[in-house]
């Protein structure tokens, strides 16, 4: 009786939540409307900037009405960094959002891409899956959220491996579901958002080519060229792309903070920041060492791999998942989970009610 009365009080929380996510993302689309009509008064520049800067502040303000782990999670990432980060390139007249001809409310705040023609046959035949693929990771996180239901009987260290296999495979689920909403809107052809990191043979692979794609498409406009460009000056063309490199790591150090705060409204313990900032070092170590070398060592693929899987998920159970745990992530999954599940299930009875009373009447 207990257990069901706290999951009425989670199922009144997730109606409140579901009702704030409306208010949030109206507001965000009525930003944005009025981001696309200034844009046709206001040249890009300083001026736009200004015009644009109280909604990139709104931006920053929206996530904190929301206070649960996925819908809260997920909209802070998709709005108070991506979308302000479109809107930063736009105001000067860069980026997805200076397309007139493309939906700018989708681009503007969807982790979506569009896909260019120019991409080669072999490439998309590398990086777009098949519904398969969805399809058993969908069953691996249903396998996951049944498995905690034994949490006390698993080693510590397997659930750390659990939680964090769980992390990716959301992740991946949640902005694949989200971009094939908007395909199936816009009727346009996207970019994927990951390209299976397991396989990653390298830091430089791992972070640019294979890990949530759509933070890299946006840092590397924002961050990592403008500071190539100022770093050339200063040290060379040859040497430039290293602090770039270790630039744009900072940036996204402190996004991820900033997430972080809004997951569990504690100040920053700074943690997250030096798992990124290792990254960022090690990931300049690791060009440098190729540059030396001239492609002449080579390691063998496997060995390669599971260095390169090894490390970030050593680095990542070690300094990133303990402070995501921090939030109380885990407890508060399981409690949205439970809340969403007794919701299905009640509306599923109320459904078999309603039609057992019009088959009597």
């Amino acid at each position: 009786m207990m257990e069901d009365g706290v999951l009425q009080v989670l199922k009144k929380g997730m109606e409140g939540e579901i009702n704030n996510c409306l208010m949030v993302w109206i507001s965000v689309h009525i930003s944005l409307s009025y981001c696309y009509f200034a844009s046709n008064i206001v040249s890009a520049g300083l001026l736009r900037l200004l015009t644009f800067l109280p909604v990139i502040l709104l931006f920053l303000a929206l996530p904190l009405f929301l206070h649960t782990l996925h819908i809260g999670g997920m909209t802070a990432f998709l709005i108070a960094w991506l979308s302000n980060f479109k809107l930063l390139m736009f105001c000067f007249g860069i980026g997805p959002l200076s397309y007139p001809s493309l939906p700018l409310l989708a681009i503007g705040s969807l982790p979506i891409k569009i896909h260019q023609q120019t991409l080669s046959s072999k490439t998309s035949k590398d990086v777009f899956k098949s519904p398969m693929n969805y399809a058993i990771k969908t069953i691996l996180v249903v396998l996951f959220v049944h498995a905690y239901d034994s949490i006390d009987y698993i080693h510590p260290n397997v659930v750390y491996f659990m939680y964090a296999f769980h992390i990716y495979f959301f992740l991946e689920l949640a902005l694949a579901g989200l971009a094939a909403l908007a395909r199936a809107l816009l009727g346009l052809e996207l970019e994927p958002q990951f390209n299976e990191p397991y396989l990653s043979t390298s830091l430089q692979d791992f972070w640019g080519r294979r890990w949530n794609l759509m933070v890299t498409r946006i840092l590397r406009p924002t961050v990592y060229e403008p500071a190539l460009k100022s770093f050339t000056v200063i040290l060379g063309r040859q040497l430039a792309s290293l602090p770039a490199i270790l630039a744009t790591f900072i940036v996204s150090a402190v996004m991820h903070e900033l997430v972080f705060y809004y997951l569990g409204r504690v100040r920053p313990r700074w943690v997250v920041t030096l798992f990124f900032l290792l990254h960022g070092f090690c990931l300049v170590a690791e060009i440098a060492i190729k540059k030396a070398v001239s492609n002449r060592l080579r390691l063998p693929t496997l060995v390669s791999r599971t260095l390169t899987v090894g490390f970030v998920l050593a680095t990542g159970l070690w300094m990133f998942l303990p402070e995501l745990l921090k939030c109380n992530a885990d407890t508060r999954a399981f409690q949205e989970y439970a809340a969403v599940a007794k919701f299905v299930k009640d509306l599923g009875h109320a459904l078999m009610a309603k039609q057992i009373t019009e088959t009597k009447s």
